[in-house]
């Protein structure tokens, strides 16, 4: 369990054992069932310099694994994972625009061509979903 106050930060993880909400710069650290899995300190820096990354939901990535699939013909039980580039599966240029499309259309969102540039593979398109959904939302 972490404790702490300030900002606030969550994390679960891979396996859902643990989720915590971290609110310091105090030292903190993560246990489950009296066993500590991570342990770290929290400290200022110029929001220039910070990035979080956060990982999408499993059915997010899961959801863009079948549209990706779909939009690029791919033959049944051909792998496609979060880690999947989608040029690795073939596509081009037109092929990932017309990605983004049935993103945005099944998702309900609206992508900017800057950050339709930076999407490189299946979990960089579930990532940018769920922070526009999140927007939106």
């Amino acid at each position: 369990m972490a404790a702490s106050t300030g900002s606030l930060i969550s994390m679960q993880s891979r396996h859902g054992m643990a989720t915590s909400r971290i609110c310091s710069l105090k030292p903190v650290s993560l246990s489950n069932q009296g066993r500590t899995y991570l342990s770290f300190g929290l400290r200022s820096v110029p929001a220039r310099s910070l990035r979080v990354s956060c990982a999408a939901k499993p059915e997010t990535v899961e959801k863009v694994c079948e549209i990706v699939k779909k939009q690029l013909a791919l033959a049944d039980g051909t792998p496609v994972t979060g880690e999947s580039k989608f040029t690795t599966l073939g596509a081009d240029s037109l092929d990932t625009v017309e990605i983004v499309m049935g993103l945005e259309e099944a998702f309900g969102i609206s992508v900017e061509e800057e950050s339709a540039q930076s999407i490189a593979t299946v979990q960089d398109a579930a990532d940018l979903i769920e922070k526009l959904v999140e927007k939106k939302d």
